[in-house]
């Protein structure tokens, strides 16, 4: 019996979302009819895709209109992918790849610059013309050697303060506090209503994902504004003498400024009864080690790619982002699917950029994914050429393309979609 790839409908959904749960390993049976109708009113349907075998779901797709931040704060349309799985009975057969395509061509004809997702196995989509344009790392930080003064480090400077709030002010204070940080981050996604919902407990959640309500916290300047957030819990340990050593894990923190950063990883890393911190997930050159008396008490548990993305209209994508200095370069760009491959010239300055097609012989040659890695300014040109994954056309063009496109700060992708 042939497969059915096709668009899913609504009396279909609870079925895709079954599958959904197989493929990630998160639950055998069907979701509740509470969580369907409430992911179902979150959902285009238009955009989500499911494989059929005798009226068994068993591959899913999805992607949704998202708004990812480039270099010097402006944003781009992009095609966020998400849900993606092949039950383990039908794998092997094409199936991603077709939904795959679907999708790419339909985000091609929306207009939108780029496809973005976040990778749960390296191998798979270098193939489908992703690279790994933003990069996780998590500090575990061991309280008692961090040298900090619990008598001070507390204590905000500047006239600052910390405040303990709950979820329902999370709510109304969080959207502009993450706007503030999307306006100059790169790497930065929206975060929509529900998501401010589904992270402060409110709503119907599957059952492997167990909600426990979190401590949050906001940083205070002197003025009285929000210009910071952090969202953490404990485990309640105690240790064999009968003391407390908790450990604290950052769930979110969103800071404005280097006066409320400061103030925020104190604060957490001050707490009574909590011997060890962990990060959470944060830009590989965060500020926390250094901000610690001693930075060894900071070290990286987890450093891994995170945030993927696929050109799908190079001109549109890199004229909207800012660069490094004043250059011109032709890009040959290669895409086997075809989507958005030729030759560009890229005028590029800091304060923008024109890029256009163009038969002048090329600078460098590079495939579509390889582009992606370069895009937020995380990866060096001259070492791509070392590595044999671009190509060098005209002596010191990597030079130049490494002043063109490296930023000052690494991006940072905050959230998993």
């Amino acid at each position: 019996m042939s497969l059915d790839v096709r668009t899913v409908t609504a009396s279909e959904f609870p079925e895709w979302m079954r599958a959904v749960g197989t493929g990630f390993l998160t639950a055998g049976g069907g979701p509740s009819e509470e969580l369907v109708a409430d992911r179902l009113a979150d959902v285009d349907l238009s955009r989500a895709q499911g494989v059929f075998d005798a009226g068994r779901c068993v591959a899913t797709f999805r992607s949704f209109a998202q708004e990812l931040t480039v270099v010097g704060g402006a944003t781009v349309a992009a095609d966020a992918i998400t849900a993606v799985t092949v039950t383990p009975t039908h794998r092997r057969r094409g199936l991603l790849s077709r939904m795959m395509a679907t999708d790419l061509a339909a985000a091609k004809e929306r207009g939108e610059p780029v496809a973005s997702l976040i990778a749960a196995e390296y191998p798979i989509y270098g193939r489908y013309g992703f690279g790994p344009a933003a990069w996780n790392t998590e500090w575990e930080v061991s309280v008692l050697r961090a040298g900090l003064d619990p008598r001070r480090s507390g204590q905000p400077a500047g006239g600052g303060r910390i405040e303990m709030v709950d979820g329902a002010d999370v709510r109304k204070t969080g959207p502009e506090v993450h706007a503030g940080l999307a306006a100059r981050q790169p790497g930065a996604v929206t975060r929509a209503e529900r998501w401010w919902r589904l992270h402060t407990g409110v709503g119907p959640r599957p059952d492997h994902e167990k909600w426990t309500e979190p401590f949050y916290v906001v940083h205070r300047a002197a003025d009285g504004t929000v210009d910071g957030l952090m969202v953490y819990g404990t485990d309640g340990t105690w240790g064999d003498s009968g003391q407390p050593q908790n450990t604290a894990t950052v769930r979110d923190m969103i800071a404005l400024n280097p006066a409320a950063e400061r103030a925020l990883w104190h604060y957490v890393c001050s707490l009574d009864w909590v011997t060890t911190v962990r990060s959470g997930n944060r830009a590989p050159d965060d500020l926390l080690p250094l901000l610690l008396p001693d930075p060894r008490a900071a070290r990286v548990i987890t450093k891994m790619d995170w945030l993927w993305l696929r050109m799908l209209d190079v001109p549109r994508a890199l004229e909207a982002r800012t660069y490094g200095t004043e250059a011109s370069l032709v890009l040959e760009v290669r895409d086997d699917a075809g989507l958005a491959g030729g030759r560009f010239l890229l005028d590029a300055s800091t304060s923008g950029a024109g890029c256009a097609p163009t038969t002048r012989s090329a600078d460098l040659a590079l495939d579509v994914s390889e582009l992606a890695t370069l895009y937020l300014g995380d990866e060096s040109v001259r070492r791509l050429v070392d590595l044999g994954r671009a190509e060098e056309l005209r002596a010191g063009a990597a030079t130049t393309a490494d002043a063109v496109f490296r930023a000052g700060r690494r991006p940072w992708c905050p959230d998993v979609f």
